[in-house]
């Protein structure tokens, strides 16, 4: 699958649409809780891809995963702790809390992409990431809720494990590219979700989840995960590492407004303007782009 620099923007913003609605149906949840969600979603995820991998890439795809080198499993790591994490946070405070923190990302992806194989960030991007900041800031400033008891700064605390474990992948993924390594990233997802399954088990016990709540962590573990995780890392093949991260910021934007619109999650004003900010940059920073590319 080969995508021209544009295309792969606007899959990506695509991808961020599906990744939003893990707040909003979380929250609809009848009975499961915690660890228990966390596995479910990650083996509905497992399920999902290994239907779904050798559709696309044949079963030589699993011969390709026993004999794959350092870059895959590095990178299947980091995407079990993005799916442990994530859902582990939504579970123990408010979607607009764990969307936040998240977004340190492009300035851990650009720090890390920077030190260990030497991208060179152009100015725009930097000036994005400034501007994006800023609205993150004002969001982050009303949305962490320190106050609200130990359980709400435990869950800030595991969302931020989402954005440092992002930061390495995609440094992972493009540093695998450029040392021209013919090794295909896109089975580590299978890999993380086959970790994030197996750690999370033995804690999930004893199962609380009713028929329904299986029903939206299989729609969670097929459209929210494995079908958009695969398609971002075919993305990262086009874009750089800290484009990557900027655009993933509408995945905060997003999943705000669903959990507003389907959960009743009434975001902060701070937090609409704080968003208009990150969308902002992102216009501009693709603007930009294009223009210096045509």
């Amino acid at each position: 699958m080969k995508l021209t620099h544009s295309r792969a923007v606007f899959l990506m913003i695509a991808i961020t649409l599906m990744w939003s609605i893990a707040g909003v149906v979380t929250r609809h949840l009848e009975s499961a809780r915690s660890f228990e969600v966390t596995f479910w979603r990650s083996f509905f995820t497992l399920v999902s891809l290994l239907v779904i991998l050798p559709m696309f890439q044949g079963r030589e795809v699993f011969s390709r995963i026993r004999h794959a080198g350092r870059f895959l499993w590095v990178s299947g790591i980091c995407w079990s702790i993005m799916f442990t994490a994530f859902m582990l946070a939504l579970t123990m405070t408010t979607v607009a809390n764990v969307l936040v923190t998240m977004a340190l990302g492009p300035f851990l992806t650009a720090l890390i992409a920077r030190v260990f194989i030497g991208h060179r960030i152009a100015p725009r991007t930097w000036f994005a990431i400034a501007v994006a900041g800023v609205g993150i800031a004002w969001m982050y400033g009303s949305q962490v809720n320190l106050g609200g008891g130990l359980g709400q700064f435990a869950g800030t605390l595991v969302a931020l494990l989402v954005p440092m474990a992002a930061a390495v992948n995609w440094t992972v993924v493009q540093r695998s590219q450029a040392q021209g390594e013919k090794i295909d990233l896109v089975p580590a997802v299978l890999v993380g979700a086959a970790i994030s399954s197996l750690a999370t088990l033995p804690l999930a016990f004893p199962f609380a989840a009713t028929g329904r709540d299986l029903g939206l962590l299989a729609l969670l573990g097929l459209v929210q995960l494995a079908i958009p995780c695969v398609l971002s890392v075919i993305c990262a093949r086009v874009l750089k590492a800290p484009e990557m991260a900027l655009l993933a910021l509408l995945e905060i934007i997003f999943g705000i407004l669903l959990a507003w619109l389907g959960a009743g999650e009434v975001p902060a004003a701070s937090v609409l303007s704080g968003g208009l900010l990150v969308i902002g940059a992102l216009v501009l920073n693709e603007v930009m782009g294009w223009r210096q590319r045509t």
